[in-house]
């Protein structure tokens, strides 16, 4: 049974010619040891996979014929996380987990608490990176669908240009709702769930008055994660999980 998953662009997907790039070429034959005549399963990133045989193997440019072509449906809700760079390897971890629970958009956030600093080339540097580790995330979990990752950006441009009609902020404050009374609400004035929703996950210290205030002014909803104040990392899965739950089962 084929097992082992690898990754080709869409805009280099072609079924009368599967070839591995460079970088998935080296992880096939040189980490997982595949070989000619060996099952494998390769994904375009846009919901087509196909169980594929190694034909040709080399170096830098591995050559399949696909043998069976599945098509995984489009998730039923659009999710898009804006979140707050932790310190250390954290965003890695919310990054792997955000794209095993279905998040579409992925918005790395530098907020005023931030405590990772970057700037010009050093952007650019961390989304490719941060991309890869989504790609690799979508190969071991069986994700057809690559989410994307946005280029590191401020809390108010990302507030600014946020698109989706349902938007949360993860907040400590009064007023925040649980999400299922913020739903309530939803499904009160519009009749039915949405198809897509905004999560905003604060930093360590979470975000400046400042920043929640352009949050709210945006159209961001406070939401309540529970009693307990969580840390950056457990918010965004916990906040993304309870999400997914409420919009995609349909």
């Amino acid at each position: 049974m084929a097992t082992h998953r690898f990754y080709i662009p869409a805009d280099e997907w072609n079924l009368e010619n599967l070839i591995l790039g460079e970088e998935e070429s080296h992880h096939c034959l040189d980490v997982m040891r595949c070989r000619e005549g060996d099952r494998v399963v390769v994904f375009n990133g846009e919901g087509t996979e196909s169980e594929a045989q190694i034909t040709v193997t080399n170096k830098g440019a591995v050559e399949l014929k696909s043998l069976i072509v599945n098509q995984t449906p489009k998730p039923p809700a659009s999710l898009t996380l804006g979140q707050a760079i932790p310190k250390g390897k954290n965003m890695d971890l919310i990054i792997q987990k955000a794209t095993e629970l279905g998040a579409a958009r992925i918005f790395p956030l530098i907020s005023e608490r931030t405590v990772v600093q970057l700037s010009g080339g050093d952007l650019a540097k961390k989304q490719r990176k941060w991309q890869r580790v989504v790609i690799e995330a979508c190969k071991q979990c069986g994700q057809n669908w690559v989410p994307e990752v946005g280029v590191p950006c401020s809390v108010e441009k990302f507030t600014r240009d946020a698109g989706d009609e349902f938007r949360l902020i993860a907040a400590i404050s009064e007023d925040a709702q649980t999400l299922k009374d913020t739903l309530a609400d939803w499904d009160e004035e519009k009749g039915d769930r949405p198809s897509s929703a905004t999560l905003l996950i604060g930093p360590e210290g979470d975000f400046t008055p400042a920043e929640i205030s352009q949050a709210l002014s945006s159209g961001f909803a406070p939401i309540s994660l529970g009693p307990i104040i969580l840390r950056s990392e457990t918010a965004a899965i916990y906040a993304l999980s309870v999400t997914a739950y409420e919009l995609m089962e349909r």
